[in-house]
């Protein structure tokens, strides 16, 4: 009787290497360098990532200030008067 593919009684074909000729990694690249040579690749990595962006006009920049203050202002002014309701309704109820 002949066993299954993948059974337990029959290795496959690449478990048959030794794990001592297995070429082991250790770190790549950063485990080469010390310290100062991983701080500098984190600093490229940061000037690679920061060329990437699509930086804003100064238009659009003034736009989105713009809305964010006014939304800031509005939700400032929505809760200015639920905690003002808040307020009256305790003076209220516990007198």
């Amino acid at each position: 009787m002949t066993d299954a593919v993948g059974s337990i009684d029959v290795p496959d074909a690449q478990d048959d290497e030794a794990p001592e000729s297995r070429k082991t990694r250790k770190g790549g690249k950063r485990g080469k360098k010390g310290p100062f040579g991983r701080l500098a690749l984190f600093y490229r990595q940061i000037v690679a990532e920061l060329r990437k962006v699509v930086w804003p006009t100064r238009n659009q920049l003034s736009t989105y200030t713009t809305v964010v203050i006014v939304f800031v202002v509005i939700m400032i002014g929505i809760v200015t008067v639920i905690d003002y309701g808040f307020n009256q309704a305790a003076k209220y109820v516990f007198g």
